[in-house]
């Protein structure tokens, strides 16, 4: 019985309304920081929300097939960095595979936090955490990352990917 409904779902979905709808659904860009001993790398991450209040959690999904989601498993901790809706450049630059670019931290201040994560000087904030569940489905590992530090460097508002006239997703 469960067959017949998938087959009928997929005949059914329309793929250009299923790709217009979804890319509607908003979401704020930030650098995610990862390290495995003196390896550190950062990626543009836009699929991030807010998952609990107590404890804190958050939830961010990174592709499966990326060297930074092998350096989440090890380690069990990632950073993200909010980034401010001025800092598109700051986004581009990391968006980008460090297989192609190389050190992407290279001509960016940023420090080391707690877990050892890098975390932007120049963003409105951060948030450390770390990994207390995943999960592997599709393209994307889901990480739901317990917040154990954060911290505020000034106000602003956050870039958004619908400020970027860039599409990821869909």
């Amino acid at each position: 019985m469960r067959n017949d409904v998938d087959r009928r779902c997929k005949l059914l979905l329309d793929l250009d309304a299923k790709k217009t709808i979804l890319r509607k659904i908003p979401h704020a860009l930030y650098i995610c920081g990862v390290a495995e001993g003196e390896n550190v790398n950062g990626f543009t991450a836009s699929w991030v929300t807010q998952a609990s209040f107590e404890p804190p959690l958050v939830v961010n999904c990174v592709k499966t097939d990326s060297g930074s989601n092998a350096m989440i498993k090890a380690s069990g901790v990632f950073s993200l960095s909010f980034l401010d809706a001025g800092q598109k450049d700051m986004a581009q630059k990391f968006f980008k595979p460090q297989r192609r670019v190389g050190n992407k931290f290279e001509d960016v201040e940023f420090y080391l936090g707690e877990t050892g994560c890098p975390i932007i000087k120049d963003s409105l904030g951060y948030v450390e955490c770390r990994v207390v569940g995943s999960v592997e489905k599709g393209d994307h590992t889901v990480f739901v990352g317990e917040v154990i530090s954060a911290g505020v460097h000034r106000d602003g508002n956050i870039l958004e990917l619908s400020q970027t006239g860039w599409n990821y997703g869909g």
